[in-house]
Parts: structure tokens; sequence; C-alpha cells
């Protein structure tokens, strides 16, 4: 009888070990659930055996057949061998060779029959015929075992075979063995974490029937459907880890509406202060822009704490909109913080509210790592008063010395580029305060339901009027000359320009010489007698604000830059964006660059100059900004080509790590799992799930959704 459970630790399974246990807990696989988990990433069809006499080169598969010779060679280099056998099955031989494996010789081994699964290739060494190099080995034998560890007869060949990914001290062999023995170890029905009724409603089988179809995939099985996992098992198992998170995020978000707000922080909003609030703009809003807006204003006169995402294409006005929140804020005496990821950024916002607001009562302060001293100290005491109702800051906003007197509205700008914990620090600082993050790298819906989970989407869907679509090329890096006689031409028709330079890290000191010299550059044999600019994130701020200056007034007609200037620059009359070596770029990245220019009234154009080694692949990402100017678009697309990781750009985005789920791929499940766990939480009283999916969750994902929540 079996005696394993599925939640059981890998230390206690029989024959592991508590070296290769502790060194698989290290690599995040604890239990046998972890590892029944640890999915094949392919299969290779091993059910055909092919005659012998039909192979060719390049031909990868399976033959049965018995060895006519063997023997182990020496060579010439020292301590390594070879060992070589001749196989034939009736209809032709063929030479079997392995390398440093001189052990077979006690195996493989003259008369004995074996199945073998491999590519084909022409023999080495001058010798004539084809060969199979290092194939996959099954020896059969009469009790069932293949002979060579006691491994049960047929789990490598002669089936649909599955291939799972490397774990310390196991090859994908040993896991394969491995697996096999739990599944036979554990009890044929598995305890189920999906609630009632939820896996027969949409013709799911059981979990343990799905994780043995999916490890071991029966015969006739369709390989394309396991190759795009497809089958009724492995959407199963989708639906299944899908189901938890979007679980995990609904019962945050029911914990967070029942928390309340603290004594004294309600709102209140009456014609006088509508009136002040249109004032502030120097423009109308758009209709998309107004909808938005509705929305977060009825956000922050709700008893329950505002988690909202906001994001809309480049340029679509979402910092308006969040200035607007924080000012509704600031009129009823409370505080509102602006994080923005950049010193030049949180600057620009600074200076443009700072304009804005001039003579209605509400100073904005600035807190960054370069303000010091009394200013710092100012900002510091302003806030703990409560006398400073709005500040503008970077990372620094979330340091320990700062405190608000009464924080109760939290905006983050480009928020994939802070730290979880950054975030979370900032949310502190106040009683339930309501939190707006904001985006203008458009995230396609699947994404922000798993990196969003528990909060509200809003979208700014048009873009203001007057912006011109801008003409996008892409250059090669021999085309430099004509894109330095265009670049002339636009300046002398007073226009501006500016070259974006990649850099890995703004800290790497080679990179940045590297924008200096291009600099030089152009300053010496494009532009000579015109100034070109300087711009990256290591400069002093004095500097960097007396560059932008000099480059938003108009007296710089160029300047070369880092992705400092990625979000938020904000010059109308710069109409060309030259970005050197492209194709080291994301298209998110690339199309927030392009964002920079076109903002004005003239015709407006981006030259992506592909770097001498780009890649096929990166001449087809760079094709894509030819095709379309939607930031949606683009942003499909770039999560299709890259995944969600490199997408956003960061390993520190609070991303959950799926195992089995893509979020391109398997969309329409992952919609489907978040409506059921919504189900499940508005039918249980006070937002609480029965304790054994809250178990499974707590296991599935653990202290993880608590820092995914500020993420």
């Amino acid at each position: 009888m079996p005696t394993l459970t599925i939640d059981a630790p890998l230390e206690t399974v029989r024959g592991l070990g508590p070296q290769r246990a502790k060194a698989l807990q290290e690599a995040g696989i604890a239990t046998v659930e972890d590892l029944l988990l640890h999915l094949p990433f392919r299969y290779e069809d091993r059910t055909a055996f092919l005659p012998i006499a039909s192979l060719a080169p390049g031909v990868r598969g399976t033959v049965r057949g018995q060895i006519r010779s063997a023997a182990l060679r020496r060579t010439r280099v020292r301590g390594f061998s070879l060992f070589e056998a001749l196989v034939e099955d009736g209809s032709g031989t063929i030479r079997v060779v392995f390398f440093n494996q001189p052990w077979l010789r006690n195996h493989l081994v003259r008369g004995r029959e074996v199945i073998l699964y491999g590519e084909v290739k022409p023999s080495r060494a001058g010798r004539r015929g084809l060969a199979l190099e290092s194939p996959q080995i099954e020896i059969p034998e009469k009790d069932g075992k293949d002979g060579r560890d006691g491994e049960p007869e047929g789990i490598h060949m002669g089936r649909v075979v599955p291939i799972h990914p490397r774990l310390p001290g196991l090859s994908p062999r040993a896991v394969r063995t491995l697996v096999h023995r739990l599944l036979r170890e554990l009890p044929e029905v598995l305890p189920e974490p999906l609630p009632p009724g939820v896996a027969e409603r949409r013709g799911l089988p059981p979990r343990g029937e799905a994780l043995r179809a999916v490890h071991f995939p029966d015969a006739g099985t369709d390989a394309l459907l396991l190759e795009t996992r497809s089958t009724p098992a492995q959407r199963r198992l989708i639906f299944e880890e899908f189901f938890f998170l979007q679980l995990g995020f609904a019962l945050q978000r029911a914990a967070s509406d029942a928390g309340g707000r603290g004594a004294g922080q309600a709102l209140q909003v009456d014609d006088p202060l509508r009136g002040r609030l249109r004032s502030v703009l120097p423009f109308r809003l758009t209709a998309a822009q107004r909808r938005v807006l509705a929305e977060i204003a009825a956000d922050l006169l709700s008893p329950r704490p505002m988690n909202r995402l906001l994001q809309g294409d480049v340029g679509c006005g979402k910092t308006m909109v969040a200035l607007l929140a924080a000012l509704l804020v600031a009129e009823n005496g409370l505080q509102a913080a602006f994080m923005a990821p950049t010193e030049i950024l949180a600057e620009q916002h600074h200076r443009l509210f700072t304009r804005l607001l001039q003579g209605r009562g509400q100073p904005v302060g600035l807190l960054t790592a370069s303000v010091t001293g009394p200013a710092r100290r100012q900002v510091l005491a302003g806030l703990a008063s409560g006398a400073l109702k709005l500040v503008v800051g970077t990372h620094a906003l979330a340091e320990e010395e700062v405190r608000f007197q009464a924080l109760r509205l939290v905006v983050i700008d480009e928020q994939h580029r802070f730290g979880v914990a950054q975030r979370a620090r900032l949310r502190g600082k106040g009683d339930h305060p309501d939190v707006l993050v904001m985006t203008a790298t458009p995230i396609p819906r699947s994404l922000a339901l798993t990196l969003y989970g528990d909060l509200d989407v809003s979208v700014i869907d048009a873009l203001p009027p007057g912006r011109r679509p801008v003409a996008t090329v892409v250059r090669e890096a021999t085309g430099r000359p004509r894109v330095h006689d265009f670049l002339r031409r636009q300046v002398a028709e007073g226009r501006q320009v500016f070259v974006v330079v990649p850099v890995i890290e703004e800290s790497e000191r080679g990179d940045l010489q590297a924008a200096a010299s291009l600099r030089d550059r152009l300053q010496k044999e494009v532009f000579p007698g015109r100034p070109v600019g300087l711009l990256h994130g290591r400069l002093p701020a004095g500097e960097r604000d007396e560059v932008m200056g000099e480059f938003a007034a108009g007296r710089l007609p160029v300047l070369v830059a880092t992705t400092v200037i990625e979000v938020g620059i904000d010059v109308p009359n710069a109409s060309v964006m030259v970005i050197e070596q492209a194709d080291r770029f994301g298209l998110s990245q690339l199309h927030q660059l392009r964002g920079r220019v076109g903002r004005g009234g003239h015709e407006s154009y981006c030259i992506l100059v592909a770097g001498e080694q780009a890649t096929d692949d990166a001449r087809r990402r760079l094709q894509v900004m030819v095709d379309t100017s939607d930031g949606f678009e683009v942003a499909r697309r770039d999560l299709e080509l890259r995944g969600p990781g490199q997408f956003l750009g960061t390993r520190q985005s609070g991303i959950p790590d799926l195992r089995l789920g893509d979020l391109v791929r398997d969309r329409e499940i992952l919609e489907d799992a978040r409506e059921a766990a919504h189900a499940v939480v508005a039918d249980t009283r006070a937002g609480r799930a029965p304790a054994v999916l809250t178990a499974h969750l707590e296991r599935r994902w653990g202290s993880r959704l608590g820092m995914i929540q500020v993420g």
C-alpha cells in the first residue's frame, strides 16, 4: 500500500539522501509536490522503432538491436576514452560511440539487446558509415528492469518521453526516474486543492490523473498539444496555478477593503473645490482623462483605500490626472507623496507642479538624494508637522527619517523601476493610504492581472489633440553619414535633436565614457560651432538642471543622453530621436524613448541605428517599431518576444515565478481562473476562503503574496 503523501518533505523520500534533499530545497524543491510540479519542458517521441537501414544524417529516432561487438579505446589525450559498439537489427548495422564513459563496458556487452535514441551523424575520424554519438540507452531485461540502475523498463524508450529541466545532482533521466517512482508510491487519488465542482465544470481531470498524464503521457497523446501545453492535463495544472495566485490577490483585496481609514481621513468635495481644481490646468482634459479622474475621485471618497493602476500610452496625460488627485487630497488638509524613478524626472515634476500651483497656497516639496542640508531639513520638518501637503521625490521618500503627519495618497510613477521593499516602506508611512501606481509602459491585460491582481485598472486610451505620429525608420551603422546630414538640416530649421546611447548601468564608467566620446565627436565633426550637451544619471543635480534648462529653452540644439530621458522629459521643439545601437533596447523602452518627440507642432522622426552585431531577432524587434506607433500593440509584441521578466526589465518587479502558466499563451485560462477565485471570496463570509484553500495557497506562494500586493 502506498504510504507517501504529496506534501511530504523530500528528506523523508526513500533513497534520496539528506545532501541531495538539501540541494533540491535550496533550488526551491522542498516537497514531493514541488518535485511533481517540476514539469517537462519538452517531450521526445521515442515510440517508433526505425530500421537501421533507413537511417540518414540528421534523423532523430529510436532503434532496437543487438550488440555485435564492443570495445573501450584509450586515446592520445590523457584521461580521455572512447567506448564503441556495433549494433545490428537485421536490416543493417550502426556504430555507437560514447565519450569518457568506460563503465559502459560492463553493461553494453556482446550479444545484449539494447534500445537507443539519438541523432544520426556521419562517422568521424575517417570511418565510413553512420554513427549514434552518446545516445540515450535502455537495456531491456526479462524482469522488467533495464539493467542499468534498476530503472523500470519503458519510461525512457518506446513512448513519448518527458525531458525535465536539470536539478542539482540530478540529470533529466534521473529526474524522470525519481518522478516515476514517486507517482507510483503516491495514492491513486490525490487530495483536490480546487473547490468542489471547479475542475469538473471546466472538463478538467482530477489532480492525480493530471500529474501522471503530464509527466508520462499515454500512448497516442498528440505531440503538438504536449509541446504547446494544451492537453487537458496541462490546462488543469495551469488553471490551478493561476487560480491560487488570483485567490491570494482576491483575499488581499478583501482584507484591504475591510481595513478602513483612520480617523480624520474623510474627503469633502464641493463646487468651489472643483472650480479650483479645474483652474490649475491651462488646457481642458480629454474625455479619457476626465473618465479616469472620476474613477480615482470615487476611490478617494470611498471608505475603502484605493489600490489602482493607471496606465496609458506615452504622452496621454497621466501626470496631470495624478496631480489633480494629489491636489484634491491637499485641499482637504491631508498629504500626498509622488515618487518618481529618477532624480531628473522628480525634478521636472517638481518644477511643473510648482509652476502650476504658484500663488495657490500649496507649496510642493522636493526630496531626492541631492537635496541636502537646510533644504532637506525644511522638507522633512514640513512633512512631519503636516504644513507641507505635497511632496515629489525619488526612493528617498521611503527612507526611515521621512515621516508624514497625515499621508493620504501615494502616487508611484513608473512603478516597475522601484524595488518592492521601497514601495512597501512608502505605503507604510500612512494609515491605509490610497495608492495610485502609474506606468507609461502599456501592460497587456494578462500581465496586469498577474502583476497587479489586487488593483483596479484605469486606462487613458486617447492622446491629447495635436499629438502627431512619429515617423520611424531603421538605419544601418554604415548609414550614419546620411543620418548626420538629416540632423544638420533639422537643426538648421530650428529643431532640436536627442541622441540616445545604450548604458547598461549608469555606474559603468566605460559606458559613460562612450557617451562622452560620442558627444565630443558630434560636436567636432557634425555640429561644429554649435553646442552639444551631455546628460546622464551620474551628473550632479546642478549640472543636470543646467543642461536640461538649456535644452528646454532651445539654446542647446543637440543633447546626447542615456536612458535617463526615457520618461517624463518634455521638450516640444525636439523633433528627432536618434537611438544608437537600438537593438540593445527592449521594444517598450524604444517606444518610451520615441515618445520624447512629437510633442510639438512639427513633423517628428525616430531613427533606430542598428548595431553592427545586430541579430535577425533584434532586427525583427526593430521592425515592430516601424510597423506601429500604438503602445499597447508594441507592449503585446514585446511580451510575446521576450517574456514578462525581460519585458519589465528588472528582477525586482515582483512578478510571480510562474512554473506552468504563460501570460501570453494562457491568457484565457488566467481570466477564467481569476473569475473563479473572486467568486470563491465573494461567496465566503468576511472575504475568507476555506482553510483547505488557504493552506494550499500558503504552501504554493508563502510570504511572496505579501510583497506582490505592493507591486
